[in-house]
């Protein structure tokens, strides 16, 4: 008996096919990925790390301000005028309220 195709039917040459393709197609995301991760990082090397000339951020919780500035942030801001603000920091200072 004679055998043609090495007895490849129809579905066997399907398969070959869809398989070829997988295989292709698993080869070229590979070197997308690869290529994607060399990139990404090369960008972060040469980022490095940030110059040691920049301040160290704070350690310790920031001042708290003065009454005196607090009256005077609110003058420039406009919420209180000028004579409520010489009255209220005479009486902080313990002058008194202003004649």
């Amino acid at each position: 008996m004679m055998y043609w195709n090495n007895g490849m039917n129809g579905w066997g040459i399907g398969l070959m096919t869809v398989g070829m393709l997988l295989f292709w197609g698993l080869v070229a995301f590979g070197v997308v990925a690869l290529v994607r991760y060399l990139g990404r990082s090369e960008q972060h090397r040469v980022a490095g790390p940030p110059p040691p000339s920049t301040p160290p951020p704070p350690t310790s919780s920031p001042e708290r301000p003065t009454p005196e500035r607090l009256f005077a942030e609110r003058l420039a801001r406009g919420e209180i005028d000028p004579d409520e603000y010489r009255s209220r920091l005479a009486t902080l200072r313990g002058d008194g309220p202003p004649a």
